[in-house]
């Protein structure tokens, strides 16, 4: 597996940033993007810091736990 990149070395300019279709459209929330093969999270709210970076095996565990109800007390 290749180390993650540090974020604040990596050119973000060409991923494409995806919203949840549950945001309603606002600003206020988290979009994804791919980067190589990695999965990068940022604040739609402030596009200009750098996102955060996560190798797909993280985001499968979060998407998974998400699914299966672990983080419904965070509501």
């Amino acid at each position: 597996m290749t180390s993650k990149p540090d974020p604040a070395e990596i050119d973000f300019s060409d991923v494409i940033w995806e919203k949840s279709p549950f945001s309603g459209g606002s600003d206020n929330c988290v979009e994804f993007g791919m980067i190589g093969e990695f999965v990068a999270i940022r604040d739609s709210k402030n596009p200009t810091q750098p996102p955060l970076v996560y190798t797909r095996a993280e985001i499968a565990a979060l998407l998974d736990g998400a699914k299966s109800g672990a983080f419904d007390h965070l509501r």
